[in-house]
């Protein structure tokens, strides 16, 4: 029997069930499905309206209870959510309170509704993936680093040669005012077609999350429909962040990408005409209101429930959001709020797709609406206290923090604890271990070209021939993400650049060389480190005693922290070098215990300590206190102070079983005479590169054999 007999004939329950069987696709006999129609006979609506919605409910309950009869444990599936919709880059302004048409400066971020959310899952530690396309230039290729790089799968971000990433530059001019443009005319995302659908690559995942954008264009729209059809036929939960521009649907100027809402009868049928597929819909009360087709929330509410049994999620800004399971009430007093966090509001572009992020992490985990509403609201008030949208978003560790003691939080956008989480858990990279050929010396090898009789012009080329060496024992000793360099801007900023962007560890020192009081070479640390590039760690070497006058201590004192925070603002680690005054016969090593304590106490928690070789037991002391103090810290490297490589080999063995000391950052042991030789002529390049190179591969190798 057809669809269309049953239908002739008055079987209407048949007909019904074959509706579903169509809708999800079942390629099964229709006996599976007879079972089912006894128990959903009282239920088939005799209101064709309410027809689209019931047969969505019962298609939910139905894959339900297919993957109970068949035992399938979707906790198995490779992905968790694969995200769907926009992926860009966004330009934000960095000058606070200017116009846009004033701004001269940007911090670059990934962007992109589903991009974000695909960022924020991913760090809230779901499985996630990116659907979409990107362009083949730069900036498609730092999307799609900035996905991988916090476990994002890229396997179906497509490359699109005919069209450029989309980019989006926006401005805070205060806490209501968030100018931006959109530049999307037939950029790459736009370009994403059916048969960019993989059935296998969908059905790898436990759910789908589709953004609102893509459901304003044909061919987008056909793309997102043909996964939202894999996910309904395969069980696969299915979600829906309406996400609603304005200026995407066509209803503005090109350059108003600030207006959010703008009444539209065609947006609403277009998206009244899908809002069936989801089994979560959200909102903020004005996309609500474009998909319900009324300026009431309630009422707007109401009209999507009709076209939909997925639950809605409405935020409602500060206040929180609510959840609507079933019917939808006549007064918000009969419903309940899940409330949000206080924060101060410095943007909150950006803070949807993070309260997106929290929401799928408690949804798809099935830790319940309570719960899944404090992730959402605490990721979404901690997005609007920050500058940008990805990058601002939390960790699971540190979004798991707040929660532990959100009420003695007051003010989370201003809790160092929390603030300092954030840094460290949004790490770049991570470096287990470090074999560090440091020649960021400037004076000594000043001092030996004046000794060679040869002019310090040399001294570029040399460290050039000095990273050449580096590379090559990088290559034979295999170190892969273990190697690095410390290289200075006096001499040494050839050689930073030919090694930037090659996935090695690079430190640069800022402090004059031999200076006690400290002083930094090139002035105030702001000023210094908006040049650098943000994999650059910055090395800062202070001659420090306990027993130094407290005016010493403290003109230190206040530099080190101010470098400190000049770090924390701009995003760059920094490594703490710490040695005792060469003039100071005091040298007893307990005091490094003490000078490392002392500014923990003072708030300063560098990502690595460099130190001298010390002895098991101030490695073990050293230990307890890191733990203590920061556990989230890097760790320390060994320093050389041009000692003998003997030296160093049983320092390196002092310090095997230290959990803290991560590797060696030693210089002069390496380069040293052969570098003295090479400026008098007694070495050609290539002899300098093979003798450095050997030097270097032994510490390597000294430094394996104490670890092993």
């Amino acid at each position: 029997m057809t669809a269309e007999t049953a239908q002739a004939g008055g079987n209407q329950e048949f007909y019904l069930v074959h509706k579903i069987a169509m809708d999800i696709s079942f390629h099964i006999e229709y006996g599976i499905f007879i079972p089912h129609t006894s128990l959903i006979a009282s239920q088939i609506p005799t209101d064709p309206e309410a027809e689209p919605a019931w047969i969505d409910l019962f298609a939910r309950q139905l894959c339900e209870s297919q993957k109970e009869t068949t035992g399938m444990s979707t906790q198995q599936k490779p992905l968790d959510v694969i995200c769907i919709g926009r992926i860009a880059v966004d330009f934000y302004g960095q000058q606070i309170g200017a116009r846009l048409e004033d701004v001269t400066s940007f911090a670059k971020y990934l962007g992109g509704s589903s991009g974000n959310v695909a960022y924020g899952t991913a760090i809230q530690g779901l499985k996630s993936a990116m659907l979409a396309r990107v362009g083949d230039e730069h900036n498609g290729r730092f999307l799609r680093e900035e996905l991988q790089r916090v476990g994002c799968n890229t396997d179906a971000l497509i490359t699109d040669a005919k069209r450029l990433t989309g980019m989006v530059i926006l401005g805070i001019k205060d806490e209501e005012t968030f100018p931006l443009i959109f530049y999307r005319d037939n950029c790459a995302d736009m370009g994403l077609v059916p048969d960019d659908i993989d059935e296998g690559f969908i059905t790898s995942s436990r759910a789908v999350a589709v953004t609102g954008t893509h459901l304003s264009h044909p061919q987008t729209r056909e793309a997102v429909l043909k996964a939202l059809d894999i996910a309904r036929r395969n069980g696969l939960r299915t979600a829906l962040d309406i996400d609603y521009r304005p200026v995407l649907w066509g209803l503005t100027s090109l350059g108003d990408g600030e207006t959010r809402f703008i009444e539209s009868s065609q947006v609403t049928q277009q998206l009244q005409e899908v809002v069936h597929y989801f089994d979560l819909i959200v909102g903020t009360e004005e996309e609500f209101h474009i998909a319900g087709g009324s300026t009431d929330t309630l009422t707007a509410l109401k009209n999507v429930r009709q076209a939909s049994q997925a639950t809605l999620v409405c935020k409602r800004g500060p206040l929180g959001c609510v959840v609507f399971e079933g019917e939808i009430p006549d007064s918000w007093e009969q419903t309940q709020l899940h409330t949000g966090v206080r924060v101060d509001v410095l943007n909150v572009l950006g803070a949807g797709d993070a309260f997106m992020s929290g929401l799928l992490r408690g949804w798809l985990n099935d830790e319940g609406w309570e719960q899944a509403c404090r992730y959402a609201n605490a990721c979404g008030a901690l997005v609007v206290s920050r500058h940008g949208c990805a990058p601002a978003m939390p960790t699971k560790a540190e979004l798991d923090d707040f929660l532990s003691r959100d009420t003695e939080v007051k003010r989370p956008d201003l809790d160092s604890r929390l603030n300092h989480l954030h840094r460290v858990t949004t790490r770049k990279q991570q470096w287990p271990e470090l074999n560090v050929f440091a020649f960021d010396h400037r004076k000594q090898l000043a001092d030996m070209a004046q000794e060679a009789g040869v002019d310090e012009s040399r001294i570029p080329q040399l460290k050039l021939l000095l990273l050449e060496a580096a590379q090559q024992a990088a290559s034979e000793a295999g170190l892969e993400n273990k190697s690095g360099i410390l290289a200075d801007t006096t001499y040494g900023q050839k050689a930073l650049n030919a090694i930037t962007g090659k996935k090695w560890w690079i430190g640069r020192p800022i402090e004059l060389p031999s200076s006690r009081p400290l002083r930094l070479e090139h002035g105030n640390i702001g000023s210094q480190l908006i040049d650098w590039p943000a994999e650059h760690v910055v090395k800062c070497l202070v001659f420090y005693h306990p027993h130094d006058s407290a005016e010493l201590r403290k003109e230190q004192d206040d530099l080190v922290l101010d470098v400190w925070k000049g770090c924390n603002k701009s995003g760059h680690e920094l490594l703490l070098e710490v040695i005792l005054p060469e003039n100071n016969p005091d040298k007893n090593e307990a005091y490094y215990l003490d000078i490392l304590s002392h500014f923990y106490s003072l708030g300063i928690q560098p990502d690595w300590w460099k130190l001298p070789p010390l002895s098991a037991e101030s490695w073990q002391a050293i230990s307890r206190l890191i733990e203590e103090q920061d556990p989230l810290c890097r760790g320390i490297l060994l320093l050389g102070l041009d000692a003998p490589e003997e030296k160093l080999k049983a320092g390196f063995a002092a310090a095997a079983n230290a959990p803290w000391v991560k590797g060696f950052a030693v210089g002069r042991t390496i380069f040293g005479q052969p570098s003295r030789q090479w400026l008098q002529g007694e070495l050609d390049d290539q002899a300098l590169i093979e003798t450095v190179k050997g030097n270097y591969l032994r510490l390597i190798a000294y430094w394996r054999a104490a670890r092993a």
